[in-house]
C-alpha cells in the first residue's frame, strides 16, 4: 500500500514535460495543448477495454438478478459517479435506487469541496453498511490516484458482503495495488496542471462510466437498435424525442405517433410493441414482462408464435 504522505511518484502527481511553460502560453496555444493531451484520455480507455468489458458483463448479470450498481468516490471522482448515476433515470427510466452515486461528505460535497473526508476509510465502510449492500450488488470505487482511504474502506466492506467490486484508478498497479474483482486502470499520464486530476484523469473516468452504464443498460434491454426506448417522457424535449423515435421506427405521422404514445402510458418501448403486434396495453406489458423488458426478444417471440 502506498504511503499516503509520499505520493509524488504516482503517475497522476508527476510533472508533465509538455506544459512546463503553461503560464506563458497564449489562449490558442492553451487550447491546442489541452486538445492534444485530452487525446490521451480516449487512448487510456481503449487500453482498459478488456477489463471494462468484463465489468459490463458481470454488472449486467447482477442487475438482471435484482442487484444494484453503486459508484463511490471523493472529490472529482465522487462527483463523476453521482453525475453518471443521476443521468440513468431520465435516459433509461430506471428507478433511482438501481444506479446510485455515493460521495464522501454527502450531497453537500457536490457543491463545496470536502476533500478532507476522503482520508476516512471508516466512512466508506459506513456508506456500504447504510445501503445494505448484498452479494447481488456491484460497487465501483473511483479514485484517480488510487490511494483514497474512503474508497478503499468502501470496497473492502463491499467485498466482505459478497458484492462485485470494481476499482477504477489512473495509476498503474505497480504504483498502487488493490485487491478488487475487476481492476480498471486508465493511464492518462501527468496532468497539464500537475496533480489536477479533474483534467485528463477526470475525462477518462467520465468516458469509462459512460461506457459502463450505457452498455449495462443495453444488456438490460433498455435500448432497441441505438434508440433509448425506455426514455422517461417527463418534459417537452423528451416527449419530442419519444415521438421522433416512434416516427422513425414505425413510419407513423406525428399525430398518430402521439396517439400511440398516449395509449401506451407514455412508454416508447410498449408503444412500439403495441404497434408491431397489435396487442393492447395490458397484453403488451405482460409480454414485455415475460422477456424482462427486452423489446427485441418480445417482438421475435410474438412473430414465432404467429
Amino acid at each position: 500500500m502506498t504511503n499516503l504522505q509520499e505520493r509524488g511518484h504516482l503517475l497522476t502527481e508527476q510533472v508533465n514535460p509538455n506544459s512546463l511553460n503553461l503560464d506563458q502560453l497564449n489562449a490558442l496555444e492553451l487550447v491546442e495543448l489541452f486538445n492534444h493531451e485530452d487525446e490521451k484520455a480516449v487512448a487510456a480507455v481503449a487500453g482498459a477495454k478488456i477489463q471494462l468489458a468484463g465489468a459490463i458483463e458481470r454488472t449486467a448479470e447482477r442487475l438482471h438478478q435484482g442487484g444494484r450498481l453503486f459508484y463511490i468516490g471523493a472529490g472529482t471522482s465522487g462527483r463523476l459517479g453521482v453525475l453518471d448515476a443521476a443521468e440513468c433515470p431520465p435516459t433509461f427510466c430506471t428507478p433511482p435506487e438501481l444506479v446510485q452515486g455515493i460521495i464522501a461528505g454527502g450531497a453537500g460535497a457536490l457543491l463545496r469541496s470536502s476533500e478532507g473526508l476522503e482520508d476516512l476509510a471508516e466512512d466508506g465502510e459506513s456508506a456500504i453498511a447504510q445501503r445494505h449492500i448484498t452479494q447481488l450488488d456491484v460497487v465501483v470505487g473511483i479514485t484517480a490516484g488510487g490511494t483514497t482511504p474512503y474508497v478503499h474502506g468502501a470496497l473492502n466492506a463491499a467485498r466482505q458482503r459478497g458484492a462485485l467490486t470494481v476499482f477504477i484508478a489512473c495509476v498503474p498497479a505497480e504504483q498502487v495495488d488493490f485487491d478488487a474483482d475487476i481492476d480498471i486502470r486508465l493511464l492518462t499520464g501527468p496532468e497539464i496542471l500537475a496533480g489536477s486530476t479533474r483534467l485528463k484523469a477526470g475525462t477518462a473516468t467520465k468516458l469509462a462510466l459512460n461506457i459502463l452504464s450505457t452498455s449495462v443498460m443495453v444488456r438490460l434491454g433498455k435500448v432497441y437498435g441505438n434508440r433509448m426506448v425506455d426514455v422517461a417522457v417527463t418534459n417537452q424535449k423528451l416527449r419530442d424525442r419519444a415521438l421522433r423515435i416512434l416516427q422513425d421506427l414505425t413510419g407513423l405521422s406525428r399525430e398518430a405517433a402521439s396517439f400511440l404514445l398516449e395509449r401506451s402510458g407514455k412508454w416508447v418501448k410498449l408503444a412500439l410493441l403495441m404497434h408491431w403486434t397489435d396487442l393492447d396495453k395490458t397484453a403488451g406489458e405482460q409480454l414485455l414482462s415475460v422477456h424482462q423488458g427486452n423489446l427485441r426478444a418480445a417482438v421475435d417471440s410474438y412473430k414465432k408464435e404467429k
